[in-house]
């Protein structure tokens, strides 16, 4: 069916409602939501965090909210598997651009990051977060926290991220160490899931390990996290490298032994019990992709989380 209509990132008369723009053209907002600083109405925000100094490894997540934006036009006005709805019918969601931040001075960057999310966040709208390199959720917590107190952690990880931290590094493989002695985040209620690299502590998170996560099905996966995290409000992150490689090459520290696209999916559709208050997709490294397999899957986590607050509406 010939489209009716092109650019919807910028032509949209409203925030909901399915774009027509044909996959291969158009303007390449986040699933063709609407470009917009203006937060009024909107139930969830799209931002994207270009900062990739905090790697130990390769480069290149910087890259990252460009490269999901793009791979998110694939979602087009059809409904959206596996909710078998337009997302947008009732759900006003909108694409707020990248974050700004002056790349010559690092050490203001996290400032920055949580101040312009406490602003989004001061909106009432969700903000679902598109990085960067995995540093970017230090900053993301602090906001949340600020919003609904001590947070439940759910991080989709090949690493634990609690090496240690002096309270002051730009490191993308400390914060959750940081985040919970700072008391950001519940340790007590959160789990990471496909760890499959060793740490000097776990800070009390439970830890679902790599060959538990190839073992288990989906829905222990599932249950598993939901019995973590109880009622409390919870932020998800998701680091592609939780992926293996071969479902996720584009990415800075990649770790074989992994679980595929479709187990992880497929777990994430069965949390809509969570009481969801922010999520982030982190660590997509397009340099290092093929075919946009990395960026695809990057794009259809953020578009399941869009999924789950969409159930919840309806609900």
């Amino acid at each position: 069916m010939p489209s009716n209509s092109i650019d919807h990132a910028f032509t949209a008369r409203a925030m909901t409602g399915a774009a027509s723009d044909p996959t291969y053209a158009g303007a390449l907002s986040f699933m063709r939501r609407r470009f917009t600083k203006s937060l009024k109405g909107a139930d969830a925000v799209v931002w994207g965090i270009p900062f990739d100094a905090a790697v130990s490894n390769r480069p290149g997540a910087r890259f990252g909210p460009q490269a999901i934006r793009r791979a998110s036009a694939i979602f087009d006005n059809d409904p959206q598997y596996p909710f078998d709805r337009d997302l947008f019918e009732t759900l006003a969601v909108v694409d707020h651009g990248d974050c700004l931040l002056d790349y010559g001075n690092h050490q203001k960057t996290p400032a920055v990051i949580e101040r312009e999310a406490a602003k989004i966040l001061k909106s009432g709208a969700f903000l679902l977060s598109l990085g960067g390199d995995h540093f970017v959720t230090w900053p993301l917590l602090k906001a949340h926290a600020a919003v609904h107190g001590p947070l439940a952690l759910v991080q989709f990880d090949a690493h634990q991220d609690t090496w240690f931290d002096d309270g002051r590094r730009i490191d993308h493989g400390s914060f959750v160490g940081r985040a919970a002695r700072d008391g950001v985040i519940d340790p007590g209620h959160s789990i990471q899931v496909g760890i499959r690299t060793h740490a000097p502590e776990d800070c009390g998170l439970r830890i679902v390990h790599g060959y538990d996560v190839e073992e288990m099905r989906a829905s222990d996966i599932a249950a598993a996290i939901l019995e973590r995290v109880a009622d409390r409000p919870v932020y998800m992150t998701f680091d592609i490298d939780c992926l293996d490689p071969a479902f996720a090459p584009g990415t800075g520290t990649p770790v074989a032994g992994g679980p595929s696209s479709a187990k992880m999916l497929s777990v994430i559709r069965q949390l809509g019990a969570l009481n969801m208050v922010g999520a982030d997709v982190v660590e997509v490294a397009p340099a290092y992709d093929h075919a946009d397999i990395t960026a695809i899957a990057g794009a259809t986590i953020a578009m399941h989380y869009l999924g789950l607050l969409a159930g919840k509406r309806r609900r």
